[in-house]
């Protein structure tokens, strides 16, 4: 498989992000998010990490999708920071970017699951 520059920078941000959500119930209060959060971020991150081995080595599809889903899933944990009332308004900005790469990230892996045209058949 060819890895396209897209599909190469998708899967550096979603290992930046994995990364990110490893680490949470290190960086958590507590609070902000609530330590199940964190701990959902943090298996979330690491099979996110498994994925991307998968779409590195072997162009699994897969893997593709399991950090497709992973990233997904994950910022849709911190989708609640909109709509709870005390969540500190720094925290808000950090989900809203972290939404917005998560989108982009999501948008450059997927570009690798397109099949090409298929060629027609010359009579």
């Amino acid at each position: 498989m060819h890895r396209s520059k897209s599909f190469v920078t998708g899967l550096v941000i979603a290992g930046l992000l994995a990364l990110g959500d490893v680490t949470t119930p290190l960086t958590s209060d507590g609070e902000h998010p609530p330590m199940v959060i964190g701990l959902i971020d943090l298996v979330l991150g690491l099979v996110t990490i498994a994925g991307i081995v998968l779409a590195w080595r072997r162009a699994s599809r897969g893997g593709i999708t399991a950090i497709i889903v992973t990233r997904l899933l994950s910022i849709m944990t911190a989708l609640p920071a909109f709509f709870v009332d005390d969540v500190p308004g720094p925290v808000k900005v950090v989900v809203a970017v972290g939404l917005a790469i998560t989108l982009l990230c999501v948008g450059l892996v997927a570009s690798a699951l397109r099949r090409p045209a298929p060629v027609p058949l010359a009579h």
